[in-house]
């Protein structure tokens, strides 16, 4: 039986030994380190927001009916999207930039005014407040189309047909869900009444979070009424807010879908009013099962909201 001293350890023990260390000192380096941090972030935007679009971006340069295996076409289906699809042209974009354009903007100037509002008011009536006026966005676009569908109906059960033809203004019943003038602007409506989601929150929160010292000091460099605090001293001291409710009014306008199939009770509506461009790529692939062509559609919408992400930066974000 061989025996070893105090100091000296057989070679396959010591060796462990410092293996051991080795991985311990390996451990902490990655555990004190800043990328141990965003680890779990990077992991889950990785997955859920950079694999998806890679993925889209491929299929998009395919044929794929989701029964055979893709078949590579290269730009075909973006040549078919620009050249021979109409409805892509000449209603889903126009409807979505419309759209986009009035509900994005104006529900952004609400959400802000709004918000502004309920700053100056005591905290238990501003909750109250809050919670009703964001309400509307927590139960989406469509289970308001269902609501607004009743209020619009086009018999004399719907409200508005109802009073109209109460008061005198109209002979019969208007049929607003199925007019292709009217679909439109009621979209536009009921986009607005839910436009107040998390930016509105977020908002509310940076005016809440101003140091009130500011607007002492304002009052005292000449700063005399509340519109010139508004522009000198809220939205430049809320910024960040500012830019995260107009990204998220972006992706919101132009991720809207479903609400023009809802009120007009079909798919497609009347003369396609109100189809916009995730409805077109629904449609494609959910319906018709050209995944491969709906693939580019929803890359050539990421490619639109890229460019008016980068607007707003170019407005709201730091200059250093």
């Amino acid at each position: 039986m061989k025996k070893y001293s105090k100091n000296k350890l057989p070679n396959d023990v010591s060796d462990t030994g410092k293996k051991r260390k080795r991985i311990h000192g390996i451990f902490r380096k990655i555990k004190d380190s800043s990328y141990f941090f965003i680890f779990p972030y990077v992991t889950l935007f990785t997955l859920l927001i950079v694999l998806p679009v890679v993925v889209a971006a491929v299929l998009s340069l395919t044929y794929f009916n989701t029964v055979q295996s893709p078949e590579f076409i290269g730009f075909k289906n973006y040549i078919d999207l620009f050249t021979g699809d109409t409805v892509f042209l000449q209603n889903a974009i126009s409807n979505m930039l419309i759209y986009s354009i009035i509900v994005g903007p104006l529900g952004y100037i609400f959400a802000f005014f709004l918000a502004w509002l309920l700053s100056q008011v005591p905290h238990r009536i501003r909750t109250i407040y809050t919670v009703i006026i964001y309400s509307p966005s927590i139960t989406g676009p469509i289970m308001m189309g269902v609501v607004w569908r009743v209020l619009f109906s086009g018999d004399q059960v719907g409200y508005i047909n109802y009073w109209l033809l109460e008061w005198g203004l109209i002979k019969e019943p208007l049929q607003f869900l199925q007019e292709p003038s009217l679909l439109m602007p009621i979209m536009i409506f009921i986009g607005l009444w839910g436009s107040m989601g998390v930016g509105f929150l977020a908002m509310l929160a940076g005016l809440l979070n101003i140091d009130r010292s500011l607007y002492e000091a304002a009052h005292i460099d000449g700063i005399r009424n509340r519109w010139q605090e508004v522009f000198y001293i809220t939205i430049p001291s809320m910024k960040p807010q500012m830019l995260f409710g107009a990204v998220m009014a972006i992706i919101g306008t132009f991720n809207a879908s479903g609400l023009a199939a809802t009120l007009s009770g079909g798919t497609p509506p009347p003369q396609y009013a109100g189809w916009l461009v995730v409805d077109h790529a629904n449609d494609f692939g959910f319906t018709r099962y050209e995944m491969g062509y709906a693939s580019a559609i929803t890359v050539v919408l990421l490619i639109i909201v890229v460019l008016f992400n980068k607007i707003s930066y170019k407005l709201f974000a730091e200059k250093d």
